[in-house]
């Protein structure tokens, strides 16, 4: 039985960066499902990766920080004449420095991590508008919690991009029963993750907290998007599923809790 009913429908997907990315799991997911996948790249290294990843998909080199690139993106797509079942939206950059606090954070970091990580989303959602199915979904990737400060100035963009999508699905429903929602991911172990300062303490911690007590995996999570980006998921629109396996009903987790009482 084909539960996820995506064969032949088309879906464009941004962000895939290696083989550990939310992104790529999702892609492989849907693909394995029977469906075609359109992907973006940011740059032509980035092409040259995602092109050896899906060797059968049309790859487009995309930088979402050029207003005229993305809208171009959108006037391609157009001409293809292909309706548009979905857009997963995996895109996420933050100038991170070790050491530094938020306080002290650049207008100029902060602008290009909202340009990447929030506002790509609505730009791309408004070049895809005339090319998107009348059902279709739009699925982007923020984070379980976006108060937990060791995100550095990443939260409060995660925290933007969160409030967009019941914007955007809001604004979209005036013209077409087009849904958008975000996966809020618990830590993963991916490429980039590991540029955050201290990620891998806190990786640790993490794991430490989930009922189960054993990490999130990166396939969890695009589980829940390929779900999402599907016709099963037809009555969840404006809405942030949290994929943590728990982790954030156990703050007092008693083991944890005893290890740092004993050490203190």
């Amino acid at each position: 039985m084909d539960f996820l009913g995506v064969k032949d429908k088309t879906f464009v997907v941004a962000g895939v960066s290696n083989r550990k990315s939310v992104a790529f799991f999702s892609a492989k997911i849907l693909a394995e499902a029977g469906a075609n996948i359109i992907f973006t790249a940011q740059s032509n290294d980035h092409f040259e990766r995602v092109s050896k990843l899906f060797p059968n998909s049309e790859v487009f080199v995309l930088d979402v920080e050029n207003e005229e690139d993305i809208q171009r993106f959108g006037q391609k797509i157009k001409e293809k004449g292909t309706p548009i079942d979905g857009l997963l939206h995996s895109i996420a950059f933050a100038n991170l420095v070790e050491g530094k606090s938020f306080h002290e954070t650049s207008l100029k970091d902060f602008q290009q991590a909202t340009q990447i990580s929030c506002f790509s989303l609505v730009q791309m959602s408004n070049a895809l508008k005339d090319s998107f199915a009348k059902d279709a979904s739009v699925v982007t990737i923020s984070i379980s919690d976006t108060r937990a400060t060791s995100y550095g100035y990443m939260g409060p963009v995660k925290a933007m991009l969160d409030a967009t999508v019941a914007y955007l699905a809001k604004s979209f429903s005036s013209f077409s029963r087009v849904r958008f929602n975000s996966v809020g991911s618990g830590p993963l172990k991916t490429s980039a993750s590991a540029g955050i300062p201290g990620y891998v303490n806190n990786y640790i911690f993490a794991e430490k907290l989930t009922l189960r007590k054993e990490a999130l995996a990166t396939e969890e999570v695009a589980n829940t998007v390929a779900f999402l980006m599907s016709p099963r998921s037809s009555g969840v629109n404006a809405t942030g599923i949290l994929v943590d396996a728990g982790m954030s009903c156990n703050h007092f987790d008693e083991s944890v809790v005893k290890t740092v009482a004993d050490f203190s």
